[in-house]
């Protein structure tokens, strides 16, 4: 079985000692791909080295809300350019979204707008970081429609909230939420919808996965939230595999 983290930040100082141990750890259980999106200006800036040194890894660019400042209108009129330069290079527009938990949600809503205006524009799909603003991203799609689809990281959320994402050529990012049991809104959802709506991923270094908790995510550990998936679907693993690999490349074109 093959598989791809579809969300990963393995150029983060926490993997700058053992990166390649980290691919190849990963690559020991089938884990062949790895998409790493952007948070900052200046992070964007290094991923196109970090691509070409790792050829597993495809990249996105994009600016997360914990790292918006007032500064972010010009930076976000920069990683236009910047994306637009290294269009070829990348296969998503994000990390970006809104999150309630950070301030300033005027300009959260304001530069979510000018990624989907770009995401347009490039013909790329989405990464969406969401946190209790599932309200407020459908907000930003009624004004500006996505027009390639793209992903709802680390989703957690209804199957009503679900359905509406898919229904507007979303897939649903499945990580290390769905392992803890508390979860049960979240892990029906993987129950219920079709296995064509979602892909796997860790968000390493960070969303550790149940029983791992206060330790460094790791892509590797993408094999726990496999088994949890595998756990919650009726279908045999191979086909759930299949589904999600084959879903990750068609959405992020690879």
């Amino acid at each position: 079985m093959r598989f791809i983290d579809s969300h990963c930040h393995l150029d983060f100082a926490e993997f700058a000692d053992n990166v390649n141990q980290q691919i190849s750890d990963a690559a020991s259980y089938g884990i062949e791909k790895l998409i790493v999106p952007g948070v900052s200006l200046a992070q964007c800036k290094r991923l196109t080295n970090f691509q070409q040194t790792h050829s597993c890894s495809y990249i996105a660019f994009g600016l997360h809300p914990y790292f918006l400042t007032p500064d972010s209108r010009q930076e976000m009129t920069q990683l236009v350019d910047l994306a637009i330069r290294y269009r070829q290079e990348l296969v998503a527009i994000g990390e970006c979204g809104i999150d309630s938990q950070c301030a300033d949600l005027a300009l959260q809503q304001a530069i979510f707008a000018d990624h989907i205006r770009l995401a347009n524009t490039l013909e790329l799909p989405l990464i969406v970081h969401h946190r209790q603003s599932h309200h407020l991203i459908a907000q930003s799609f009624k004004q500006i429609k996505p027009k390639f689809g793209g992903v709802i990281h680390a989703f957690s959320g209804s199957r009503q909230q679900a359905q509406y994402y898919v229904n507007l050529g979303f897939k649903l990012g499945l990580g290390g939420t769905i392992t803890y049991p508390r979860a049960q809104k979240t892990r029906d959802v993987v129950s219920a919808l079709p296995l064509s709506s979602f892909v796997i991923e860790t968000d390493a270094p960070s969303m550790p996965v149940f029983g791992h908790q206060g330790q460094v995510n790791t892509p590797a550990r993408l094999m726990d939230v496999f088994t949890h998936v595998c756990q919650l679907r009726s279908e045999p693993k191979e086909v759930i595999a299949l589904s999600l690999y084959t879903s990750t490349c068609e959405l992020f074109s690879i």
